[in-house]
């Protein structure tokens, strides 16, 4: 939690509600943060922006002989939560309350919203040499010199 205070991920809060958290341990024996909004995803209104069907992305890379896998890692600590709604990302803690800054993961329309800056930004390259799922990105081509000049353009 220090780091994410620092890092300007969360900051304190002071709501008359939050959501629990608990932290869960991963391989490499760090603890990974995990908040409970189901109480808040309930009252959420969903966005029902469509996610692409894997059987789709893999149909357009039929024809593809090179692959780069792209990871975003913390892709959704990229999006600021619109200000005035951080109070309604509240955690909290056995000591404190936090409020996100940014998108949390657990809640209801984080992957919709994800889904849906992917699909802005990227929208030029998409079904042409990219496909784009969740957090993942995969640039495709069917030589080694096309592949990195579209690494190029996505890197930009």
């Amino acid at each position: 939690m220090d780091e994410m205070l620092a890092g300007g991920i969360i900051r304190p809060s002071k709501a008359p509600f939050g959501a629990p958290v608990l932290f869960q341990a991963k391989h490499d024996d760090t603890k990974r943060l995990c908040v409970d909004y189901r109480a808040l995803n309930k009252v959420t209104v969903n966005n029902k922006y469509p996610l692409p069907l894997i059987a789709d992305l893999f149909y357009q890379l039929g024809g593809a002989r090179v692959f780069s896998k792209l990871d975003l890692r913390l892709g959704y600590w990229q999006v600021w939560i619109v200000d005035g709604d951080e109070s309604k990302t509240t955690c909290v803690t056995c000591y404190s309350a936090f409020e996100f800054l940014v998108m949390s993961f657990g809640l209801t329309n984080a992957l919709a919203t994800f889904s849906t800056l992917m699909n802005k930004i990227f929208y030029l390259y998409l079904g042409k040499f990219m496909v784009v799922y969740l957090d993942d990105i995969v640039v495709y081509n069917g030589s080694m010199g096309d592949h990195v000049e579209h690494l190029r353009t996505v890197f930009k």
